[in-house]
């Protein structure tokens, strides 16, 4: 089977590409923007947050190894969904909880998936995840890119970065790429 895409806004996009990078079945993840109005942004373009743009990350998977859902699964349980424009420190529409659709399946599977954590009270408030078609994806700026295997330990990594990955490890322990695991 061919390989699919996918994009998650998820706070910093440092840390949504560590996580991602470290999935089964997923390849070549990129940080950039989305949803915005500005072609070819910056990233201090888009810090200003004037841009429209979030900072996401697009992927490519195989659904032979990690299914979309799981992948949503993955996105909801590492960043904190009910939180509106901001993720930690990181506050602005830049930072907001946003998932862009590829097809019309990936549109039905991300409201479902809000759905039945919402029906299941899986957060203590209300989700706020976007559920919006994809639009022009602009790459970052190469030292984006990468940003964690490169950079680990840079505080914000350390301090920031690192807990996610470990929260990933706790809950998705099967679905870690296996020369990940020690």
């Amino acid at each position: 089977m061919a390989l699919q895409q996918a994009t998650f806004g998820a706070g910093c996009f440092w840390c949504t590409e560590a996580v991602f990078q470290a999935v089964q079945g997923v390849s070549n993840v990129v940080s950039g923007y989305m949803g915005g109005a500005s072609p070819n942004p910056s990233y201090m373009e888009v810090c200003s947050g004037d841009t429209g743009h979030a900072e996401v990350i697009q992927l490519d998977f195989d659904p032979e190894v990690v299914t979309y859902e799981e992948l949503l699964l993955i996105f909801f349980k590492t960043h904190s969904p009910t939180s509106l424009n901001r993720q930690g420190n990181d506050v602005g529409t830049q930072y907001r909880s946003v998932i862009f659709y590829h097809t019309p399946e990936q549109k039905v599977a991300a409201e479902k998936m809000i759905d039945e954590l919402t029906r299941e009270m899986v957060f203590d408030k209300p989700i706020v995840t976007e559920v919006s078609p994809a639009t022009d994806f602009y790459r970052a700026e190469n030292y984006h890119q990468n940003y964690y295997n490169e950079n680990s330990s840079k505080p914000y990594c350390m301090f920031v970065i690192q807990p996610k990955l470990s929260k990933f490890a706790e809950n998705f322990k099967e679905k870690i790429k296996p020369e990940l695991m020690n």
